[in-house]
């Protein structure tokens, strides 16, 4: 189940406001034990074996958190067995297969292994390790039930695909929050504004991008450049509206979490642009793995070697593949190229475009279901392809308005729309929350495509 579908907004979500808002079932126990089991419930919809994997989770790192809270020096083994067994689990489902195919393919014995992927295993796994981590830290107290647990690692807005909710974060709004209308209200129109940006924005880009990485190695040039931007926009409008529906929902029920993403197609370098793209995921690699390495106060040879274990990790939590791991690698190597060439700085006005057409190309690697696929792309780019332009003429003339729309809403209108008067300023914005959920409703009822991308991490 997932949020711009029809079960969700015509049924779950409605049936879950209707009970937790109940006014005879006020307590804080029973609102927290019913978002736990229609957590469960969400997640089983599509797989319910995998439900016990996720129960399996919380229920060791519950017992971790409990052993990392004591005195004494068993806490840090304590936390290096949450670690430990934490990756060995997302290993064996998201990576065990592509380590024994590779193996395979170097002339070693190995079992055909193809295990299905868990929906969100990255995600939960990455908040159940944050879980054990901040307690051993002493920046917040464990959880004495492990129903309290298992609702911060399962809590349906942020299970699937984020974003990655610090346990820090949230810790005292499991018991400590209160739900009020202005929180309601604020989250009703950043759940609409979510689904609108998926519906109406990523769907649509999806439409083009798939028109062209799936039509390889047949391709013209104007197609594959138009796909690739098609593409790059679908991620953004997908990922940044599934958050901005998490974000949403979230203040529905009293919780808030932390932006996700901050207008990353502004960006004037790509380092900024790392800042504003999934915050979520950076800021956790920063915490949790390139600040206990050493960070940047290190010698130069020691922080290259910071940066690159961090974007390998980066890469490869993306998914099994090579391509993942090469487009890790790439963002490591401009990273490398601004901090100690400082290129982004003599490019002048040159940056945003700059930063525009490597994170483009390097979409382009994260897109393809291979290194081969990658490169036939990278020659429809630069070589002219081997389509017909009337494939583009096609697509271009049909998606345009979308097109324009997409770009136009990677853009900061924040300032302008601040200037508005406060009066008309929320009756635009209630009528511009009731058109686009008019239209996402119509989309949602009379059209089956509805990809999600990030359901696959």
């Amino acid at each position: 189940m997932i949020f711009s579908s029809a079960e969700f907004l015509f049924l779950f979500l409605p049936c879950v406001l209707l009970v937790y808002y109940n006014p005879f079932f006020r307590g804080r126990r029973f609102r927290n034990i019913f978002l736990l089991l229609v957590s469960l419930f969400f997640y089983a919809w599509g797989e319910p074996v995998n439900v016990v994997l996720l129960l399996a989770s919380i229920a060791a790192n519950w017992f971790f958190g409990r052993m990392v809270e004591g005195e004494g020096p068993r806490r840090r083994f304590w936390l290096w067995a949450a670690v430990v067994l934490n990756l060995a689990g997302l290993f064996i489902f998201k990576y065990l297969g592509f380590v024994c195919r590779n193996l395979g393919a170097l002339g070693l014995p190995m079992p055909e292994i193809d295990l299905a992927l868990p929906i969100g295993i990255s995600f939960y796994t990455f908040q159940a390790m944050s879980y054990v981590i901040d307690v051993y830290r002493r920046r917040s107290p464990a959880q004495r039930s492990v129903l309290d647990v298992g609702l911060y690692v399962s809590f349906f807005p942020q299970l699937i695909a984020g974003p990655i909710v610090r346990y820090e974060t949230i810790a005292q709004e499991i018991h400590g929050r209160r739900e009020t209308w202005e929180d309601f209200r604020g989250g009703v129109p950043r759940f609409i504004a979510g689904l609108g940006k998926k519906v109406i924005l990523s769907n649509n880009m999806a439409i083009l991008a798939d028109a062209a990485f799936d039509t390889l190695p047949s391709l013209s040039a104007p197609m594959a450049w138009l796909g690739a931007v098609a593409y790059g926009l679908q991620i953004y409008f997908d990922f940044s509206g599934y958050s901005d529906m998490a974000i949403g929902l979230g203040k529905m029920f009293g919780f808030h979490f932390l932006e996700n993403f901050n207008y990353p197609y502004i960006s004037r370098s790509v380092t900024e642009f790392w800042r504003r793209w999934h915050i979520s995921l950076s800021t956790w690699f920063r915490d949790y793995v390139y600040i206990p390495l050493g960070g940047n106060r290190v010698s130069a040879g020691r922080h290259l070697f910071n940066l690159f274990v961090v974007w390998l990790l980066t890469g490869i939590w993306h998914g099994a593949n090579w391509t993942f791991l090469l487009w890790g690698l790439g963002y490591f190597l401009l990273l490398m190229a601004e901090k100690y060439g400082h290129i982004d700085r003599r490019l002048g006005v040159l940056r945003r475009p700059w930063t525009l057409f490597w994170v483009l190309m390097l979409w382009v690697l994260f897109r393809a279901e291979n290194v081969a696929a990658a490169g036939d792309y990278f020659a429809a780019l630069f070589t002219g392809g081997r389509g017909d332009i009337n494939d583009f003429l096609y697509y271009f003339g049909n998606m345009k308005f979308y097109l324009a729309a997409a770009v136009a809403c990677c853009l900061p209108w924040d300032k302008l729309w601040r200037r508005v008067p406060e009066a008309p300023r929320a009756c635009l914005s209630a009528a511009g929350s009731a058109a686009v959920l008019l239209l996402v409703l119509t989309y949602v009822v009379g059209s089956t495509y509805n990809p999600f991308i990030y359901f696959n991490f």
